[in-house]
This record gives structure tokens, C-alpha cells and sequence, in this order.
């Protein structure tokens, strides 16, 4: 991808929107082309867990293990991010981070890095599920849109914090925290 250029793209759920993560032009086109304000952080898309260290800073045994477990899928971990990411990801040290379970996206991510992604929606409108309603909701405000067919939509992924000494549920979400504590030993 080109310094600054956004794509659009379809992933487990919906489709996302996403720039170059370490390209904070095109992290800041993220934020003005959903109308986000800048207060709420965007999360990077992975294509491998193998991946994590590009964006984590040390990534504790909690993260790789769950990581491990259930990427691909439905779980966003909060690490500390490496300091080079730009500023405006995130108002603190923590980046979310995820392995979306869709082939094409992966295939995406694999190819260009890791991507800061958000849903390819303004903010407060409907999620688009397909290309057709990412280009009525964001017209030509991206470079690139990758047509991947009608996506499933459903639930956002469950959030777990991994910064501290046990996880925190920050969002629920499709993997229970049950699952989550059974997988670090803590059930």
C-alpha cells in the first residue's frame, strides 16, 4: 500500500477499513473518513499470530497463549504497543489487536503488513456487510475496495485486556470468559 492510501476490505464479521498501521497519515485519514473522534483508538488486524511482536511490545505469555488458542477468531487482545506505532492509534500505551478468521482478509494482511482497521462505516451508521454498502456509505474516500462477497456480520469480538497480571473482559463477546480463564489455567 502507498504512504497514506485506505482500504476497504471484508473480514470475519464486517467490512473493515484499513490503513498501513505504522503510516500515521493514513491512521489519521482513518479517524476524519469515519468521523471517529481521535479519543477512541483503532485496533490492528493481524494476518498471523506469529505476527503479534510487530505491534506488541513484549507480548506477555497470557497473550501468546490465548492468541494461540483462538486465533484466527473472535478475540481482540489489549497489549502494550511497540513504541514506533504513531501516537494517534491510541490516547495510551495499549493497542487491541486481532486475527480476523476470513481467508481473504488474512491473505490481505499477509501481503501488506498490519493494518489499523475499523468498520468501512461513518460512525453512528449501520456496519456495511457488503462492498456495495461501503461505497454508498463512504463514497470515494479510499483508494482500494476488495470485493468479498456478503459477509456475516453478527457479534463484535470479545475484548481482553492481557496488561496486567490476570486478563480483564472488556467487552464480551463470542469466546465466553470462561473460555478464556480455562485456556490461561485460571478456571
Amino acid at each position: 500500500m502507498h504512504a497514506g492510501n485506505l482500504v476497504g476490505f471484508p473480514t470475519d464479521t464486517v467490512y473493515g477499513l484499513g490503513a498501513a498501521a505504522y503510516d500515521d497519515m493514513a491512521v489519521g485519514r482513518l479517524y476524519e473518513t469515519k468521523g471517529r473522534g481521535t479519543e477512541k483508538a483503532i485496533p490492528i488486524l493481524l494476518g498471523d499470530a506469529s505476527d503479534l511482536s510487530r505491534v506488541a511490545q513484549d507480548p506477555p505469555e497470557m497473550a501468546l497463549a490465548l492468541a494461540t488458542r483462538f486465533w484466527p477468531g473472535a478475540l481482540t487482545l489489549v497489549v502494550v504497543r511497540q513504541p514506533g506505532l504513531p501516537e494517534s492509534l491510541s490516547q495510551d500505551a495499549t493497542i487491541g489487536v486481532r486475527v480476523p478468521d476470513h481467508p481473504f482478509a488474512r491473505q490481505l494482511l499477509r501481503a501488506a503488513g498490519p493494518l489499523a482497521a475499523t468498520s468501512a462505516n461513518r460512525t453512528g451508521e449501520a456496519s456495511p456487510l457488503t462492498a456495495e454498502d461501503v461505497l454508498r456509505g463512504l463514497g470515494g474516500r479510499f483508494e482500494l475496495l476488495l470485493d468479498g462477497g456478503t459477509v456475516p456480520g453478527g457479534r463484535p469480538s470479545t475484548v481482553i485486556d492481557c496488561t496486567g497480571k490476570t486478563p480483564r473482559l472488556l467487552r464480551p463477546g463470542p469466546i465466553s470468559y470462561d473460555e478464556i480463564k480455562a485456556t490461561l489455567g485460571l478456571g
